[in-house]
């Protein structure tokens, strides 16, 4: 094969990486997706135990996402609890994203707004971390921070421990909430996935309210601490 030969061979296939490349670029490698998950939807099995809820969304690219969360409880017209988040959600390092926006908490009333800070992701032995920090009007500040492990006892059958804790900076007499540490949780539930998609369980669920959020449970009257065994179902989409 002579010089002339070779260059046009070369030509020819700069050609043919240039055409290549460009019809890579043209297609769409980071499309919009959205995904819905409920994460928590139960009833205690005692008739006075309330409803629970938990669930989030996003929509979104590769690195930019709006996120929906949403968790709330109904035991009747008296007593129940709802707050709905919307944030913007940005990686910062693998697996862990920064996110911040606005939290309203409905019920019980008045209703309260936040802004939030915090951080989402899998630390170290696949442990989910949801951390955030609340910061309301009047001085009031709040922290959450949960986290979740899934055992895998087959592959349809998952055991999931969880745990959270909620702090406030000050009193808030009006919804019967104390400064410092408030409230501590922790679940226990097995479910079974008949599908990926949609799993039921079952599982117990403990809350033990502390400090001056205690004192004020105990002047209205109410339980500081409750234990209940639930039923329920997780789903996504």
């Amino acid at each position: 094969m002579n010089k002339t030969n070779l260059m046009a061979l070369g030509l020819l296939s700069l050609s043919a990486t240039s055409t290549s490349t460009a019809v890579f670029a043209g297609g769409n490698d980071d499309p919009l997706l959205t995904k819905v998950m409920l994460d928590q939807f139960e009833k205690g099995v005692d008739p006075q135990d309330p409803t629970q809820f938990s669930a989030q969304a996003w929509l979104g690219y590769d690195l930019n996402k709006l996120w929906l969360k949403t968790e709330g409880e109904y035991s009747n017209s008296d007593k129940q609890d709802f707050e709905i988040q919307a944030l913007y959600s940005k990686p910062i390092a693998p697996y862990w994203d920064v996110q911040f926006g606005i939290k309203t908490d409905i019920k019980p009333t008045p209703n309260r707004n936040w802004a939030v800070i915090g951080v989402q992701g899998l630390a170290p032995y696949f442990f989910d971390i949801d951390a955030a920090l609340f910061i309301g009007d009047q001085g009031r500040t709040a922290m959450r921070l949960s986290a979740e492990y899934e055992l895998l006892i087959t592959q349809k059958l998952i055991l999931t421990p969880e745990v959270e804790v909620n702090l406030f900076g000050k009193d808030d007499a009006e919804l019967g909430i104390g400064s410092g540490l408030s409230d501590i949780s922790a679940g226990l539930r097995l479910r079974y996935e008949i599908v990926r998609e949609f799993a039921p369980y079952i599982g117990v669920d403990w809350r033990q309210k502390l400090g001056n959020t205690a004192d004020y449970a105990r002047i209205e009257g109410e339980d500081t601490q409750e234990t209940q065994f639930v039923i329920g179902f997780r789903a996504w989409f």
